[in-house]
C-alpha cells in the first residue's frame, strides 16, 4: 500500500517561468527594426532532473516595459481630464529625458540645451505652419530638420571642450534663445510667443476630453519611438564604441588604439538626438497649440535636470521613472504652491545622499549591499580551518562552497576524537591489515582527500627497497616535492609515516 509522503522544499527556489519547447524545434528570434539585437533575449538550458528543454527569459526588462507602459495605455482613458493632460505631459517630457539620457550618458556630453533645441524646433514648426501656412503633418519633419541643424552647429565645440566648460557654454546658448525670442520684432506684440497653430487636435476637441485622448495618444506614441531611439543607439555600434571609449582603463585613448573614432560617434549621437528633440519640439507646439519663450526659461531645465537625477542617469528607466515622480508633484499637487518645489528638492537630495544611480539603481545597490552583508556576516564568524578565511569571506558567491566546507570542518571535529594512542597503535602494526570501525573512517577521510599536498611513497632508484615521503603539488606537469630526506627500508614503516603525517596535518586544523 502507498504511504503519503509529504515533501518539504529546501532552499531558494528561482522565481521564474519556464517554458518547455519541442526538443527538435529550431528557436526563432524576432529582430527589433534596423539593430541586430533581438526583441526579447531568452536563455536555454536542460533540465538536470527531468532532461526536458527548458527556456526563461535573461532579460526581463522588455517584459516589465510591456506590461507598464501597457497599464498606462490601457488606464488613462478612464482617468479625469486634469489627469489624462498631466499623463500627456509625463510622456512628452520622459522622451525628452530618454533623449538627454543619450546625449549625456551614452555619448558623455554633458548638454544643457536640451529643452533649447525643442524650444526652437517648436519653433521652428509653429512659424512656419502660422506665417506659410505649413500643414501639420510637414510640422514634425520641420522641426525635425531645425533640431538637427541646430545640433550640429552644438555638437561642434563639444570635441574641443568639455565638463563644466561646455554646459556653461549650452546653457549660455538657451539663455540667448529666449532673449532672442522675447526681443524678437515679429513677435512683439506676443511677447514672444506664438499662438492659433495647427494641430493633429481639431479646434473643437481642444481642452476637451476627445482632444485630451488624442494628444495622450500622440505623446504616448512619442514616448515609445523615444525609447526605439535609445534602443537602437544605445545598444549598437555607437553605443558599444562610446561605452569602450568611456568605460575602459585610458578610455578615448584606449578607444583610439583599437581604432574607435569616440568623436564622430559623439557627434552622430548628438545629432540623432537634437533632430529626435525637434521632432519633440513641433509636437509641443501643437499639442498646446501655441509655444512661449518659457520652453527656455531656466526652471524648465532645472525640472528636467530634477527628473534625470532623481532617476538616475545612463538607464532609460531612470529618465521616465524620474520623470512620473517630478511631473505628479509638480502638475498633480498644484494645491501645495511652492512647497512643491521644496518637495522635489529634498527628494533629489536624498536620492543624492542615499542612491548611487537614482532610484533606478536601488536594485542592484540592494543586492551589493546583501552580499556584503553576508559575506561580512561570514567572516564574522569564520576560523582557521573552518569554512573560510576572514579575508576569503568576501570571494565566495557559491554558498554550496561555503556549506561543504562547514561540513568538512565538523567531520575533521569529528575525526579527531577517533585519535587515540591505540589507534596509532593499530595502524604501526598493520597498516594494510584488517582495521577497526575507527580507523577505516580516519583512513577513508585521508583517502578522500585532495590532491595538492597529498603524501605518497616514492620508491628510491637506488634501491629496491628504499622509500622517501613526497607531497604531490595538485599542478599538471609539476613534479612532487620531498617532504624529507629520511630513508624508510620497510614499506610498512613508510605507510605508518605517511599516516602519522596526515594525523597531524589533522589534528592542526
Amino acid at each position: 500500500m502507498a504511504q503519503d509522503t509529504k515533501y518539504y522544499q529546501v532552499g531558494q527556489r528561482p522565481h521564474e517561468i519556464f517554458f518547455h519547447p519541442a526538443g527538435d524545434s529550431p528557436m526563432r528570434r524576432r529582430r527589433l527594426p534596423f539593430t541586430r539585437r533581438h526583441l526579447l533575449k531568452w536563455r536555454s538550458r536542460a533540465n538536470p532532473k527531468s532532461l526536458r528543454q527548458e527556456r526563461a527569459l535573461s532579460d526581463k526588462r522588455p517584459f516589465w516595459w510591456t506590461l507598464s507602459l501597457g497599464a498606462l495605455l490601457v488606464t488613462t482613458p478612464f482617468l479625469s481630464n486634469s489627469m489624462i493632460t498631466i499623463v500627456a505631459i509625463f510622456c512628452m517630457f520622459a522622451a525628452i529625458n530618454v533623449l538627454w539620457t543619450l546625449v549625456i550618458g551614452t555619448a558623455g556630453i554633458f548638454s544643457l540645451a536640451t529643452l533649447a533645441i525643442v524650444g526652437i524646433g517648436g519653433y521652428a514648426a509653429a512659424g512656419l505652419n502660422v506665417w506659410l501656412g505649413l500643414p501639420w503633418p510637414l510640422m514634425f519633419a520641420a522641426g525635425g530638420l531645425a533640431g538637427l541643424i541646430v545640433g550640429a552647429f552644438l555638437a561642434l565645440p563639444s570635441t574641443r571642450l568639455d565638463g563644466l566648460y561646455y554646459a556653461l557654454l549650452t546653457m549660455g546658448f538657451a539663455e540667448i534663445c529666449r532673449v532672442f525670442v522675447i526681443q524678437l520684432k515679429v513677435l512683439g506684440p506676443t511677447n514672444g510667443s506664438i499662438s492659433s497653430v495647427g494641430s493633429f487636435i481639431p479646434q473643437d476637441w481642444f481642452l476637451q476630453r476627445p482632444g485630451l485622448l488624442l494628444g495622450f495618444g500622440g505623446a504616448f506614441i512619442l514616448l515609445l519611438m523615444s525609447l526605439l531611439v535609445f534602443r537602437v543607439v544605445h545598444s549598437e555600434r555607437l553605443g558599444m564604441s562610446l561605452q569602450t571609449a568611456r568605460e575602459e582603463v585610458g578610455g578615448e585613448a584606449f578607444a583610439e588604439t583599437i581604432g574607435i573614432d569616440y568623436r564622430r560617434a559623439r557627434l552622430y549621437v548628438f545629432m540623432i538626438t537634437s533632430g529626435c528633440l525637434g521632432i519633440i519640439g513641433g509636437f509641443y507646439s501643437m499639442f498646446y497649440m501655441s509655444i512661449s519663450p518659457s520652453i527656455f526659461s531656466l526652471d524648465q531645465l532645472l525640472l528636467l535636470f530634477a527628473m534625470i537625477v532623481i532617476g538616475g542617469l545612463g538607464r532609460s528607466e531612470g529618465a521616465v521613472i524620474g520623470t512620473a515622480i517630478v511631473v505628479l508633484i509638480d502638475k498633480g499637487m498644484l494645491e501645495l504652491g511652492p512647497l512643491r518645489i521644496l518637495l522635489i528638492a529634498a527628494i533629489m537630495l536624498g536620492v543624492t545622499l542615499w542612491t548611487h544611480n537614482g532610484i533606478a539603481g536601488i536594485r542592484e545597490q540592494f543586492r551589493s549591499y546583501r552580499n556584503r552583508k553576508q559575506s561580512e556576516a561570514r567572516a564574522r564568524r569564520t576560523e582557521k580551518g573552518g569554512e573560510v578565511m576572514p579575508e576569503e569571506a568576501i570571494e565566495f558567491t557559491d554558498k554550496q562552497e561555503v556549506y561543504y566546507r562547514r561540513f568538512h570542518k565538523r567531520l575533521r571535529d569529528h575525526l579527531k576524537t577517533l585519535i587515540t594512542e591505540e589507534l596509532i597503535e593499530e595502524h604501526r602494526r598493520a597498516p594494510l591489515g584488517k582495521h577497526s570501525d575507527a580507523l577505516n573512517r580516519v583512513l577513508n577521510f585521508f583517502r578522500r582527500g585532495e590532491m595538492a599536498d597529498k603524501y605518497a611513497i616514492m620508491r628510491q632508484p637506488e634501491g629496491f627497497h628504499k622509500y622517501k615521503v613526497v607531497a604531490f603539488s595538485g599542478e599538471r606537469g609539476a613534479p612532487p616535492r620531498l617532504v624529507d630526506n629520511k630513508i624508510y627500508e620497510n614499506i610498512n614503516d613508510a605507510y605508518h609515516a605517511v599516516f602519522l603525517l596526515r594525523v597531524n596535518d589533522l589534528l592542526e586544523s
